[in-house]
């Protein structure tokens, strides 16, 4: 199990001086993803965390496993512009318009990663019993080699990430607020990822991962 970031118990203040706008690339096989460290401060993450909690159209999904129906194990709220609805494990989202908050964010990650997202999943995850399973961001309507931006606001989460043949070792990193990690090339269709159930986090985060979907005709 490798560590490519450890979860820094330094001050705010501390933090906000380390490693502050730097770029890492991931060294893994058949996958192209950046974490691009402290794009916002701590402190401004956290901000900006507690507004879109307050701020968005949170809901809870419903989703069928083994012939049983569970709650989804954290909130979801789906913004993009008109016509970007979205599918995913027999769950269809029809998008929320934009807020100023989300609109600012977009534009700074917009310029982070070189692409022109035209919508965001946002997830509320609101302690550390909330979570997401194994999965991969490779719907048909994202396209055979998307790009996707995660950004993350609020408490430090573990993000894993495995090859689905399973031909590597899982991959942790700690995500801290204001980091944005972002995956591109043939990383979904190669890769999956999950944030694990961690009973230690006491605190929220929110997670959006902005991607460019095709329009609905």
């Amino acid at each position: 199990m490798q560590y490519l970031l450890v979860n820094s118990r330094s001050s705010h203040s501390q933090e906000e001086l380390f490693n502050f706008g730097s770029v890492e690339t991931l060294d893994l096989p058949g996958a192209e993803i950046e974490l691009h460290q402290q794009i916002w401060s701590r402190s401004q993450g956290d901000t900006l965390c507690g507004l879109l909690i307050k701020e968005l159209n949170w809901r809870q999904d419903k989703i069928s496993m083994f012939g049983q129906t569970h709650d989804v194990p954290r909130l979801n709220a789906w913004y993009g512009d008109a016509d970007c609805s979205y599918s995913w494990s027999g769950i269809t989202m029809t998008p929320n318009p934009w807020n100023s908050t989300l609109r600012d964010i977009r534009e700074k990650v917009n310029g982070v990663a070189s692409e022109q997202f035209n919508s965001v999943l946002a997830n509320f995850y609101r302690d550390g019993n909330d979570k997401v399973d194994w999965h991969a961001d490779d719907e048909e309507v994202l396209g055979q080699a998307p790009v996707i931006a995660s950004v993350s606001l609020g408490a430090t989460r573990k993000f894993r990430i495995r090859r689905k043949d399973r031909s590597e070792k899982a991959t942790d990193i700690f995500l801290r607020s204001g980091d944005v990690l972002v995956m591109r090339g043939l990383t979904q269709l190669l890769w999956e990822h999950e944030v694990p159930r961690s009973k230690k986090v006491k605190e929220p985060r929110v997670n959006l991962t902005f991607r460019k979907v095709a329009l609905t005709k």
